[in-house]
């Protein structure tokens, strides 16, 4: 949707590259969705510092406006900066397949283009059968029209090359996380009444491949005394909210979604573990930051999981794991210290920033 970030992992991700790139003395531009958010009548936010002549902390903005058209707006909006960008760049870069097959245009005159695959998006639930038969084949035809894909881990890209016969050149870049060096302060936690290490904590979208049901039944049935916090929109009307909103027990709370990083950043730091049921693929931005903030993490068992936290964590396959997990993580201090340092030793060498601006730039050299 565009800088600066509001939303998600991909956003996150253009605000944290972009900005570096540009220190590094790349021209950068990003294509934002005109309208979405709270970013000023002409697309700016005002408390964020700007120079003057329409950048965000050096890299150009611009504002792309899509009627709205539920998911084909997505589609429409990739179109029309594809279009747009068609001139002028050394590389274009598309976050998501799903406009795929528009990817030849820029090629057209002269860029070279790639295409950030993400994870198994076709796979997810919330999509309608067409616009899942849709992403299907986006992501087969993103093994020709871009010079280059990116995979945001190694368990992605051998899924990519198991399941397709051809594949432009493959680099595996993941996302960065930030170590958090000071403790957040504790007075951020009184919105909620919440103590240091006294609750558990899930942050996603509320969707089966979250596993976010799998999480509350399996808590609901463990000894803990302490509060499940769920952030999350919970006020979505569909069939797994409902689920959701049916387990009936007074420890399990939803709180909505906090797009307040210094909020949310304490609420992470703080929590005495973190729930991580993501399961369609690749490098997770929230797993990361929650490496970063030192959390114990109860992670859904999948390759992906397992790629990025290691021997960080501690993996569920069902919900009837859960309750021996939160009892060995109530029971044993010494392990959860153990947990705890070796997830800020992964964040710090393997997830940086600085590591993965260097090697976009390398591409880019290239």
């Amino acid at each position: 949707r565009g800088i600066p970030a509001r939303y998600g992992g991909f956003e996150t991700f253009a605000d944290e590259i972009a900005q570096r790139l540009v220190q590094r003395g790349i021209a950068v531009t990003v294509y934002c969705e005109a309208g979405r958010g709270d970013m000023g009548s002409n697309g700016l936010d005002p408390t964020d510092p700007m120079d003057g002549r329409g950048l965000y902390r050096g890299v150009r903005l611009v504002y792309v406006s899509v009627p709205s058209l539920g998911p084909m707006s997505t589609i429409l909006f990739d179109l029309l900066c594809l279009w747009r960008a068609r001139r002028g760049f050394d590389v274009v870069y598309m976050l998501g397949y799903g406009a795929s097959l528009f990817c030849f245009i820029p090629r057209l005159f002269g860029s070279n283009v790639w295409i950030n695959m993400d994870g198994l998006e076709w796979t997810r639930s919330k999509w309608s059968w067409p616009g899942r038969v849709w992403l299907k084949v986006m992501e087969g035809i993103a093994m020709w029209t871009p010079n280059c894909i990116i995979a945001d881990a190694d368990a992605m890209q051998a899924n990519l090359a198991a399941r397709h016969s051809h594949m432009p050149r493959c680099e595996v870049i993941p996302y960065g996380a930030q170590v958090v060096e000071q403790p957040p302060s504790v007075d951020l936690l009184a919105e909620w009444g919440l103590e240091p290490s006294g609750y558990y904590l899930v942050v996603c979208r509320l969707e089966p491949e979250n596993h976010v049901l799998e999480v509350l039944r399996g808590y609901t049935a463990s000894d803990s005394a302490a509060p499940l916090i769920i952030l999350g929109d919970h006020r979505v009307t569909n069939a797994y909210v409902t689920q959701l909103l049916a387990v009936k027990d007074e420890r399990v709370r939803f709180v909505g979604t906090v797009y307040d990083q210094d909020k949310l950043r304490a609420l992470r730091y703080y929590s005495r573990a973190y729930f991580h049921g993501h399961s369609v693929g690749g490098t997770n931005p929230s797993l990361l930051e929650s490496l970063g903030c030192g959390n114990v993490v109860i992670a859904h068992d999948n390759v992906f999981n397992r790629e990025v936290a290691g021997d960080a964590a501690c993996y569920f396959a069902s919900a009837d794991a859960i309750p021996a997990l939160v009892a060995q993580i109530e029971a044993d201090e010494p392990r959860v210290a153990a947990m705890r340092s070796r997830a800020r030793e992964i964040a710090a060498g393997r997830y940086t920033w600085k590591k993965v601006t260097e090697h976009y730039l390398r591409l880019l050299r290239e």
